[in-house]
């Protein structure tokens, strides 16, 4: 699928770079090109981008400040002169960082990533919970799969995400290990190391260091240890 993208830069030359080079890649549907982020801010409603690429020195509004406007649009990439802005930058949820002039070869290492990362999310596995204090229903592509809670050997956190892991398969979701863990339906997971939690029935074998899951070695996280002892034993 492509997804809805928005390109903004005050400089002429620049914009024109941006928007050739975007449009070799076909996961992209270019849908405003604008000089000025007020006028940008005016018609996000009705293009609804998906992915923002931004110049941020622009005068009257940065591409900073816009990006904070735009918080919740899925990606965005700076684009502009000033590697200053870097860590600022990243700050607000930047997918990437370039440096002007633009090279065609380094755009399209952002490409890819921008590619990779869109179609992660579009393919994650969102949560959602039923009814019944034991299932939980994912969302596979366009499927919603039913999971029985007591069937997931163990949760492993990836940046926003959690992978999910059943014996039959894995699930990626978008949300936080830390956030799945407040739910009801994985209350009764034991956190092991701050990216893995388990179920404590699946555990298999138990070194001063890891779990054997399914045959699969789980790190123990040092804050984590004498929890693990405790509720183990």
């Amino acid at each position: 699928m492509a997804y809805r993208c928005i390109i903004i830069d005050d400089d002429e030359i620049d914009r024109l770079t941006v928007q050739a080079f975007a449009r070799r890649y076909t996961f992209l549907d270019i849908v405003g090109v604008y000089d000025s982020p007020a006028v940008a801010l005016k018609e996000i409603e009705a293009t609804r981008p998906q992915v923002l690429l931004l110049d941020i020195d622009m005068g009257e509004i940065s591409g900073l400040q816009l990006r904070r406007e735009l918080i919740d649009t899925e990606a965005c990439i700076f684009i502009t002169s000033y590697p200053d802005y870097a860590v600022e930058s990243f700050e607000l949820a930047a997918l990437d960082f370039l440096v002007k002039p633009l090279a065609a070869e380094r755009f399209a290492v952002s490409m890819q990533r921008l590619e990779e990362y869109l179609h992660m999310r579009k393919k994650s596995e969102l949560l959602d919970h039923s009814l019944h204090g034991d299932t939980i229903f994912i969302k596979d592509g366009h499927q919603q799969v039913k999971v029985r809670s007591s069937d997931i050997l163990y949760l492993e956190a990836l940046k926003d995400y959690t992978t999910v892991v059943t014996k039959a398969k894995r699930y990626h979701v978008l949300a936080s290990l830390g956030n799945l863990l407040k739910t009801p339906s994985f209350e009764g997971f034991l956190r092991v190391h701050r990216s893995y939690a388990v179920q404590p029935h699946f555990i298999d074998k138990m070194t001063p260091s890891e779990l054997l899951i399914d045959g699969v070695a789980v790190p123990i996280g040092r804050s984590y240890k004498e929890t693990v002892r405790n509720l183990i034993a």
